[in-house]
This record gives C-alpha cells, sequence and structure tokens, in this order.
C-alpha cells in the first residue's frame, strides 16, 4: 500500500509539499541529510531570509547547523524562493519614474512633456498634430506614456541600498516535525475546518487530498466544499466518497471538471469515464434511497442537475432508480416539495408559531431566519415562541453559525434608515439603506445572552491565557472567503495598528493575453466621507505624496506604488484602491496582488524592499474595482488598518478613482460603522485560570494559550499557539 511517508520520500512531492507547509504554519519540515558542519552555510541562510524580512527561529538555526553543507544549501534554495513569493519579492518591480519617489514631476508638466517628446518623434509626429487640432490628446497614443523608458537594472542603480531599522518586519520560520507529520498535519487541520477556505487554501487542500488519500483522515469534514475536494481524491484513488446529501453528488462531479465546487459560478461538466458515472449515480441512489425528502434539494440546482445529466446518462443504468428520481425532479417531471416550501406557506399565513416549530428540526435555518421571524411576528407571543424554539435547539447548531447570528445582533440595535452593506462569498460588495425594522431589544438581550452562554460552554479551557494585544481586534475567520490568501493578512473587518512614518502601497499584475492596464489609486476622505484628495495617475503628487507612474500595458508584468507622508496626509481616511481601466479582471490575468509597506523617511531603499512589506495579498476576486483595505486616523493621532477584501462591479473599462469616490465613501461608512466580532470578544468569554498580556519578552514557565500575530520563541512545547495562519482554531464546532 502506499503511505504518506512514500509519497514525500519521492523528491518531486518533497518539493511540491514544502512550500505548503512552510505558507500555511511557518514550519520548515525537519530537514533531513547527513551530519556535518553546516553551521556556516546555516548562518549565511538566515542572513539571505533576513534581507527578505524572515529569519530562522533559535532551534532551526541549530538543526541545520549540524547538517552537511550541502543539505543546508538545497533547504536554503527552496525555502528562499518560497518565502520571496509569499512576500512578493519573486517579481522585478520597476517604476516608470526612475528616481521615485524622489522627483516626480507635476501631472499636467509631465503630459506636455510626454506630447513634446511625441512631437519629436517623426512616426508619431503627425498623429499626435491630428489629435491637438481636436483639442484632445489620447495619452495612450504618446511614444513615451505608460511604457517603462529604463531597464529594472537602470531603475536600481538610482537608489541606495535600504538603511535597515528596529521596525522592519521580521517574520520567524520555526522548526517544524518529520515532513510527512507536517503535511499529515495540515491535511488534516485544513480537511477539518470548521469554516470555509479560500480559493488558494481550498487548492492547497485539494494537492495535500491526492498525497494523503490513504493515510488519516479527519474525524468530521464540516464544511462541504472540503468534502468535495476529499472526494475527488477518494474516487480517483478507488475508494467510495463520502456522501449524505444529492448536493455532494453535485460538488463532487463539479471537483471532477474542475470546477467550482462551491456552486457559486456555473462549471462545465467534462466526458466521465465509466467508472466516475457509475460511481456517481451509485452514491445518488443510496442517499436517496436512505432519505427520499432529500430529493428536495434538487430543485435549488436545478439547471446544474440538467447539465450533469446530459454527461451521467442516467438511463442508462436502471438498477439506480433513485438516482434518475434526482434528474426527473430537475426536468420537472417529478415533485419533490422541499422544507423551505413548508416555512414559506406557513409565513405566507402570518403562522410564525408555527414556522418556528417547524425550523426546529433545521437549527441552522432556524438560527438563519431569527430576524425575518421576530420583525413578523404580531405579538409578543409569537416573539416569545421564536426565542424559546432557538433556546430548544441552541446546542445542534455549529458554532460558526452561533458567531454569525451573535455579530448579526450587535448590528441591529440601530434605528432603521442606517446603511446596510451586502458583501457575497466572493468579496463583491454594495449597500442600500437598511429599511428593516430594527429587532425589539427584549427579544435581541434574550438571543445575545443564549449565544453567548453557549459560545462559553463550547469554549475549550485554556488554561493560562497568554495574549498579544495587537490581536485582540482582529475579526473572527467565519469563513476563508473573509481574507484574501497573501502574508501579514488579516480577515474582513480587523482592525491592526500602523507604525511608521511612510506608508506604501504597490500593485504587481502580468496579463495573459491581453493588453492590460490596472491603476494604483488612493482616496482621501474626512471625518464624514467627504472626499479631501486623492492620488492617481491623474493627479501624480499633493502635499500627501507621490504616485510611481502609470503603466498601461504588462506583458512582462507591472509594477505601480504610492508613497504617503502619514504626517501630512488630510482628513481621516485614506482608501487605497486598484481600479482595472482596461484589459483581463483580476481573475483572469497570470498574477497580480496588492500589498503595503511601511518604513522611515531615513532608510531610503529601492521601491520594493521585502523587509519593509507589512501585508501582501493576492487580487482575485469580482468586479473591477479592488478595496484590499482602509486607513483610519484615531484621535491620538496614530493611524490603524481596517481590512476590507472587497470588490466593486466597476464599469467594463475606464475605471478611475474620480469615478467611484461616492460609492467608496458610502461602503466604507458602512464597514467602519458594524461591529465586528473579534478575539477580543471570545477571549473574554473564557474562563482562563490566568490571563496575561504579552509584553512581547516575557516567557511563563508552563504551557499557555497563546494569541497572536506571530508566535513567540520560548513557550513551552505544550502550549497551544493560535496565530492568523490557523485562527479559525478558535471558532468552536
Amino acid at each position: 500500500m502506499r503511505t504518506l511517508v512514500r509519497v514525500w520520500d519521492h523528491p518531486g512531492m518533497v518539493h511540491r509539499l514544502e512550500p505548503l507547509v512552510v505558507r500555511h504554519t511557518l514550519h520548515l519540515p525537519r530537514p533531513s541529510g547527513p551530519a556535518g558542519e553546516g553551521a556556516v552555510a546555516a548562518r549565511q541562510f538566515d542572513a539571505a531570509l533576513m534581507s527578505v524580512g524572515f529569519k530562522l527561529s533559535a532551534e532551526l538555526l541549530e538543526r541545520l547547523s549540524g547538517l552537511g553543507e550541502g543539505a543546508v544549501v538545497d533547504t536554503a534554495v527552496r525555502t528562499l524562493g518560497t518565502v520571496r513569493e509569499m512576500v512578493g519579492d519573486h517579481v522585478a518591480h520597476n517604476v516608470y519614474f526612475v528616481d521615485f519617489p524622489a522627483n516626480v514631476p507635476d501631472t499636467y508638466d509631465f503630459w506636455m512633456r510626454c506630447i513634446a517628446g511625441a512631437l519629436a518623434d517623426d512616426e508619431a509626429r503627425e498623429g499626435v498634430l491630428e489629435q491637438l487640432g481636436e483639442g484632445v490628446v489620447d495619452l495612450l497614443t504618446l511614444p513615451s506614456y505608460g511604457r517603462y523608458q529604463h531597464t529594472y537594472a537602470e531603475m536600481l542603480s538610482h537608489h541606495d541600498e535600504l538603511i535597515a531599522a528596529a521596525g522592519d518586519r521580521m517574520t520567524v520560520l520555526h522548526l517544524g516535525g518529520d515532513p510527512d507529520e507536517e503535511v499529515g498535519a495540515l491535511y488534516l487541520a485544513l480537511a477539518g475546518s470548521s469554516t470555509p477556505l479560500g480559493e488558494e487554501a481550498l487548492r492547497d487542500l485539494d494537492v495535500l487530498a491526492r498525497a494523503c488519500v490513504e493515510g488519516p483522515q479527519p474525524e468530521t469534514v464540516p464544511v462541504r466544499e472540503n468534502r468535495a475536494v476529499l472526494n475527488r481524491a477518494r474516487v480517483q484513488a478507488g475508494s467510495p466518497p463520502l456522501l449524505d446529501t444529492v448536493t455532494d453528488v453535485l460538488r463532487l462531479a463539479c471537483a471532477l471538471s474542475d470546477g467550482d465546487v462551491t456552486l457559486v459560478g456555473p462549471t462545465r461538466f467534462r466526458k466521465l469515464s465509466r467508472p466516475l458515472r457509475r460511481a456517481l449515480l451509485a452514491g445518488l441512489d443510496s442517499v436517496v434511497a436512505a432519505s427520499p425528502a432529500k430529493l428536495a434539494d434538487v430543485r435549488v440546482h436545478r439547471e446544474a442537475w440538467k447539465r450533469l445529466g446530459e454527461r451521467l446518462h442516467p438511463h442508462e443504468y436502471p438498477r439506480w432508480p433513485h438516482a434518475a428520481d434526482v434528474f426527473a425532479v430537475a426536468r420537472g417531471e417529478k415533485r419533490a416539495p422541499s422544507f423551505d416550501s413548508r416555512v414559506e406557506e406557513l409565513l405566507g399565513m402570518h403562522d410564525v408559531t408555527g414556522a418556528a416549530k417547524v425550523l426546529k428540526s433545521a437549527p441552522g435555518k432556524l438560527f438563519r431566519a431569527l430576524d425575518r421571524l421576530l420583525r413578523m411576528a404580531l405579538d409578543q407571543e409569537e416573539r416569545d415562541s421564536v426565542v424559546a424554539a432557538a433556546e430548544e435547539v441552541v446546542g445542534d447548531v455549529s458554532g460558526r453559525v452561533l458567531l454569525s447570528v451573535r455579530e448579526h445582533l450587535a448590528n441591529r440595535a440601530q434605528d432603521t434608515g442606517e446603511t446596510r452593506v451586502f458583501v457575497n462569498r466572493l468579496g463583491r460588495a454594495w449597500v442600500t439603506e437598511d429599511e428593516r425594522p430594527p429587532v425589539l431589544p427584549p427579544e435581541r438581550e434574550r438571543l445575545i445572552a443564549v449565544l453567548d452562554q453557549e459560545l462559553r460552554r463550547r469554549l475549550p479551557d485554556p488554561g493560562h491565557l497568554l495574549v498579544d494585544p495587537d490581536a485582540l481586534d482582529v475579526a473572527l475567520p467565519l469563513s476563508g472567503r473573509a481574507a484574501a490568501a497573501g502574508l501579514g493578512v488579516l480577515p474582513r473587518g480587523s482592525v491592526s495598528p500602523v507604525d511608521g512614518e511612510l506608508l506604501r502601497f504597490f500593485v504587481y499584475w502580468k496579463q495573459a493575453a491581453h493588453r492590460t492596464d490596472y491603476d494604483l489609486s488612493a482616496l482621501m476622505l474626512d471625518a464624514e466621507f467627504a472626499t479631501v484628495c486623492w492620488l492617481a495617475y491623474t493627479n501624480l503628487k499633493d502635499l500627501e505624496g507621490e504616485h510611481s507612474g502609470d503603466i498601461t500595458e504588462a506583458p512582462d508584468g507591472a509594477s505601480e506604488f504610492i508613497d504617503l507622508r502619514l504626517g501630512a496626509v488630510r482628513g481621516q481616511y485614506i482608501v487605497p484602491q486598484v481600479n482595472i481601466f482596461a484589459g483581463e479582471g483580476f481573475e483572469e490575468v497570470d498574477e497580480s496582488f496588492f500589498g503595503f509597506m511601511l518604513r522611515d523617511p531615513e532608510q531610503r531603499g529601492r521601491p520594493f524592499e521585502p523587509r519593509t512589506v507589512r501585508m501582501k495579498s493576492g487580487l482575485r476576486g469580482p468586479g473591477r474595482v479592488a478595496l484590499p483595505l482602509a486607513f483610519k486616523r484615531e484621535p491620538d493621532g496614530r493611524w490603524r488598518a481596517k481590512w476590507l477584501h472587497l470588490y466593486l462591479r466597476g464599469a467594463p473599462a475606464a475605471n478611475r478613482v474620480e469615478g467611484n469616490r461616492v460609492s467608496v465613501a458610502t461602503l466604507l461608512r458602512g464597514i467602519v460603522e458594524r461591529e465586528q466580532l473579534t478575539v477580543r470578544y471570545l477571549t473574554g468569554l473564557m474562563d482562563a485560570s490566568k490571563t496575561t498580556v504579552w509584553d512581547g519578552s516575557t516567557i511563563p514557565e508552563g504551557p499557555v494559550t497563546y494569541i497572536g500575530l506571530q508566535r513567540p520563541e520560548g513557550l513551552h512545547p505544550e502550549s497551544r499557539i493560535v496565530v492568523p495562519e490557523n485562527l479559525r482554531d478558535l471558532i468552536p464546532e
């Protein structure tokens, strides 16, 4: 039998899986090799890591020092490639203005200079003269506009070396366990996650599931998308899939066609082999045979079922009649009254008490419907019946749903007429006026008390709780879609401190097939969310800072930067954004990412310095305008980041900061005013024997439950450690 250890021992699989462990856990699986004198190579490896903002833990440095030099060098090469990509240093970040942030010209003067250059160009002169005669000049037709006028090496020669500072980011890589143990632990953690994974983590789970299909499996797989990924690996390995709903079968079919297992987008089903068709139909038949009522779920995705039926040919397999019923329901040839239709029927008759009673058999749906039920209740008796139903089944609801409802109720205290922000699971956001009547205080407070009590009961005993104060305002990751993949990224709604004088944004993109123009901009708003000013290619410099120049195509990749002097910023909010002016969307380009750096003025350095990068996240969402995060000036003058991970629909082309500033300001107001459930809330529920605020240096002697932004060195080996990479572990089941 093929085991995980044997898979890992294959050199190609080593190189494929080790970066996953490093990215998700900041653990370097225990390096192996012949013993030797590797101390010098290990120190050189550590120095190379520090140049990109990483370093080896003392334990990992000691381990490497005891290996032969060759083993250390091999480990260094692999690891440096991984961490450089994590921070965005795997590509060359050139700028249009070679001296940026120095010598950035006035926008109008720059445009006139480009026109003058075009008039001196024999090939461009005639066209420019014609445009001047018409009174409008297209900047894209000017030879010197939007394209690098120097090489990356020439740009580097214009910049001094970075001066190291104590405030530079330093991310520690820790010594992990044996490779097979680290891979297996990561697989179990992702597969058994109680919250949905982001797009990149789901892809990583797919890789791990194939490698670990014959090894230990998670006891439960609560997230259906994760189950679909595991089921594909199981079916392809000849094992039976784990199925208990018809939708599980549909998700598996999507996975086998490399489609969308979340079922948000359509999947083009492939022609499947006969064994796979039999596996899907047999699984479908067994699910329906065990519970015919599950046919009601077919109607939710009836069009997808119709398309799948064209590939599975259920009529060719009369031995699975229950599977054929699924497609008959999808085609409308067979009725399957749904649970939801029964609830809607009762609500249509204004029987709130009856609807609540029926919903008790589906506790998760009951809790998701609490707001609606309470708004529809006509008297106190009906409201009491709704709350009583919730109290009876609260123990059967998942922790993620309980936390989501708790956060929802915390934001239902305001009067009507406030802004209501919608964010779908892909990160697309929109805003409307909230015209719902409020949830009355007695029921709201009673439900909040029920939720707090149940969540407190489910939280494990933390023992000695050691908490980094900077982690207290990190939002609970109720969905992996609430955060983009990347380094230093926190869930949507999180607030984190910003320490530094210079704030520098950057965006990188590389087009796949068509000319693509992304524009980095920064909008400054006052306390009432009114526009103060902006930096963009239409306003290259202002009191606040400078823009590095407009790049209008990226066949080999392109970067844009914005420098802001925080002390000079007028207004209270800074909103960086990436606008698609032309070409491919965020999900179509070969690669695109956004990030920000913090540095002191005297540090100098290149436009992109990896050790000053505090955050780098992928841009892979829908829409034509990306809003990764915003910055707010607090009353004490300090700045804090508010994490957004949002996308606006925007226009098909020519999106600019000037055109979306009203919608961005409205959306930001709604996000800022919304109360988030944070680490502070959960730690307040924990019954700790002792709670210590982490001061950055003092290490307790015994085991602790540590919650922070980065794992400290020297904690007791039996400590439980929760950092952003595994923050989902805080969510109770």
